[in-house]
């Protein structure tokens, strides 16, 4: 990432004595779901223990939950997780690909940005659950005297068990600084034009090399329980919106695209249709042979994308009779990702702290 550092000044009309401080700065702290230190037992007992201790996550009474989790499910979990995980695991580096895409995700918004408005800007990520901590980054922010941040969970759909806990986490982080930074919270970019964009681009990309074109796309969104819905969390309807936006700028048929939702947890009702289960219903009772599937909810490859859909939910495909899966990657540090999240961060005014003469000097 590119150098933040600023000199320190005397602040116009101090006295002479005064000593020097460093101007403030604005942060831009991307955050994501989070990742596992490594794959082994203890890494994924303790990630897990984490994601699925999150009452965003799973709501269930905790005198009831805990004992399950602790002595049931985290008994077994971890060695069943962590043989996904190491199937996907990038051995150069001994980490996730969540967490080494978005670095490179980090790296190339922080060029954009600095590119634009110098050092004045900072830009960083974290995770929700796992390392890089949201408490760590907010505390390297302050120290590095960022007196405003945008906090951007990287997700284009609000959900709360997505967006909300990781705001929930950011907030809890500011309650531990002295001198609280002005904040800010981005909010969801699901139907940005931009971002609508760089979806259909990948599809047109992925389409253009494929021998034969897919009779349907699949657009295969991270589920959660239907109680949610009925509760009032909007992302069901914004998962929808995306995949009409996205349809209308394709130029489309209906009958050419469809959602679902994958990632089934539990035993009560999720949203409808599965993922797992309509891929196979499509080959069996369609006759579809050929499909594509995308994954517009997750910014980055991960868990979801690269072992369940790329491997359980192929199988449930080819298994039920169909002859061509084709998974079209998530939109990670692709240039025209990139370009939309930088606009959604101006659009959101994250530089707003700025005064009018400092943002002329560096627009």
């Amino acid at each position: 990432m590119p150098d933040v550092s600023a000199a320190p000044a005397r602040p116009a009309h101090a006295p002479a004595d005064h000593p020097a401080i460093a101007p403030g700065r604005t942060g831009i702290l991307l955050a994501n779901l989070g990742t596992p230190d490594h794959y082994g037992y203890w890494p994924m007992r303790r990630y897990l223990s984490e994601f699925l201790s999150d009452r965003r996550v799973i709501d269930y009474s905790p005198w009831k939950w805990q004992p399950l989790l602790q002595l049931v499910i985290l008994s077994k979990r971890p060695f069943t997780s962590g043989a996904a995980y190491r199937s996907i695991w990038n051995e150069e580096r001994n980490e996730s690909p969540l967490l080494t895409i978005t670095r490179a995700q980090t790296e190339k918004l922080a060029q954009t940005l600095h590119d634009r408005y110098g050092d004045r800007v900072m830009v960083d990520f974290c995770m929700r659950y796992g390392n890089p901590s949201t408490r760590s980054r907010v505390r390297a922010m302050v120290e590095a005297g960022c007196r405003r941040i945008l906090f951007f969970p990287l997700y284009p759909h609000y959900a709360g068990a997505t967006s909300a806990t990781a705001n929930d986490h950011f907030f809890r982080a500011l309650m531990q600084e002295t001198r609280q930074p002005a904040a800010r919270v981005i909010e969801p970019y699901f139907e940005h034009p931009l971002y609508i964009e760089a979806l259909a681009q990948s599809v047109e990309r992925a389409y253009d090399k494929l021998d034969a074109r897919p009779e349907l796309l699949v657009v295969s969104y991270h589920g959660m329980p239907k109680r949610y819905l009925m509760q009032g969390d909007p992302y069901h309807c914004q998962c929808q919106k995306t995949t009409r936006l996205l349809r209308e700028r394709l130029g489309w048929e209906e009958t050419e695209i469809t959602s679902t939702f994958q990632s089934v947890f539990g035993p009560e009702e999720w949203l409808r249709p599965y993922t797992v289960e309509e891929v196979a219903r499509l080959a069996r009772e369609e006759g579809k042979r050929r499909i594509a599937v995308i994954a517009p909810a997750f910014s980055a490859d991960c868990i979801e994308t690269l072992e369940e859909i790329n491997e359980e939910i192929r199988e449930s495909f080819e298994g039920a009779g169909g002859e061509s899966f084709s998974y079209i990657p998530c939109l990670n540090d692709d240039d025209t990702h990139i370009a939309a999240l930088a606009a959604v961060i101006d659009e959101n005014r994250g530089l707003a702290g700025l005064t009018r003469r400092e943002r002329l000097t560096l627009s």
